[in-house]
This record gives C-alpha cells, structure tokens and sequence, in this order.
C-alpha cells in the first residue's frame, strides 16, 4: 500500500513535470495548438510502442495461448470487480445515486455469489457494468481536459486524466492489498490481462492507421469526451 507521503511525491513528481513540459511546449511557435507536446509525445509512444512489441504483447499473447478461456475471463471479472469500487466513488462524486447503488449492488452479489468476482452473477440480475473514473469526475464539473500527454509506460493522457488517476488510485482496493508481494504479482497480472484484452484492437491500429499516433490520440479524446457526457457529447459549433 502506498504511504501518504509517497502519493504526496507523486502527485508533485507529476505536476512539476507538466510544468516543465508546458514550459518547452511554448518554444516552438509552430506546435500544434490542439497538441502542443507533440514532438515530445510521439517520443513517448514510440517509447511505448517498442516496450510494447518487445515485452508486453509477447506475453499478452503467450498469456491467452497458456490460459484457457473461462480462466482468463475470470481473472478479469476479479479486476473488474475491484474496479467497480472506484465506479461507485465517482457515481457518488457525480450525484448518480440511482447507479451508485445499482454498482453497489453489483459488487455485494459478484464478490459473494461470484466468489471475490471471479464471476460476473449481477449483470445476469439487470446491474450492468458502468464505467467512471475521476478524470470523468472532473469533466463532469466543468474542468478542462489541459494539454493531451503521453506518459511512459502509462499511455494516453492530459492533465485531468492524469490528476484523475491519482485520485482513483486512493479508492481502487488493489493498492490496498498486503502484503506489498501479493499486491506488485496482482497489478503485474493485471497489466497483462488488460493488454491481453486489447490484443485484437492492437491489430485494427496496425492495419488502419497511416499515422498511428494520431489515431491512438484522436480515439483517446473521443472516447473520453464520450464518457465524461455518457455517450451524448455536446455537438461541435463551426464557424459560419
């Protein structure tokens, strides 16, 4: 479990670095507006990308040839589950009282009849899975999404989301496990299970995109946009 004081770095170490990353945006006149940490940006995913061809996707891939089926489905129903936690933290924070309980519900029924959520009994019982996070939080009360960022190792981002994973991080029981082995072998598998998923949608990027960092960037944008509004994002005005 993380201590108080080493979030507190964290979340210092974070905003000290998007302080100096703003700051070298603004010496290229011509950055892009819409994505003013370019250069430094595609660095990272290209940073991302090699690890992820050297080391993640080869295990990802050995994972579901080693795994049978209904195992591997249940080690990330276990996931959800946990995550779940955090759901219902942010359906309180967005006054979604009605989902707040209906995910509350859920995971009472999968952590017991579903045994620690190894399975998925309450979406069989009408309480389906939901999907927010702080970062929706934010955006929920009208804070901006900041500059679009590429963390190593973490992927996509800007700087709501990036404050919005530190505050999650504070609700998800994962981090909270002991002892600290226990918790360091189940993020591991949990970071393989998740890439494990994406494998299919790691081959649509190959075969479709002539830029692969725009398309990962512009379906990271969408995608969040459409969360923050439950999939009715407002229209976009053009200028006449």
């Amino acid at each position: 479990m993380k201590t108080l004081s080493q979030k507190r770095s964290l979340i210092a170490s974070l905003i000290i670095s998007l302080s100096l990353l703003s700051g070298c945006a603004t010496i290229d006149g011509e950055a892009d507006p819409d994505d003013p940490l370019e250069s430094f940006n595609r660095s990272m995913y290209s940073f991302n990308d090699t690890l992820d061809r050297a080391i993640l996707k080869p295990v990802a891939q050995g994972y579901n040839a080693a795994v049978p089926a209904p195992v591997n489905k249940s080690v990330s129903n276990f996931f959800s589950n946990l995550e779940d936690v955090v759901v219902i933290f942010n359906d309180l924070l967005q006054f979604k009282i009605e989902q707040a309980l209906s995910d509350t519900a859920r995971v009472f029924f999968n952590s017991t009849l579903g045994v620690l959520g190894l399975f998925d009994v309450a979406s069989g019982m009408d309480m389906p899975k939901h999907n927010e996070d702080f970062g929706q939080t934010l955006g929920y009360w009208g804070v901006d999404t900041g500059t679009y960022i590429v963390w190593p190792f973490f992927g996509p981002s800007n700087v709501r989301d990036t404050v919005g994973f530190i505050g999650d991080a504070y609700v998800n029981p994962l981090y909270d496990i002991t002892p600290r082995d226990t918790q360091t072998g189940l993020v591991v598998v949990n970071i393989i299970d998740t890439r494990a998923g994406l494998l299919s949608a790691s081959k649509i990027l190959e075969e479709a995109a002539l830029d692969p960092y725009l398309f990962v960037r512009d379906a990271y944008l969408q995608r969040r946009m459409s969360l923050v509004y439950d999939g009715n994002p407002p229209k976009i005005k053009f200028d006449e």
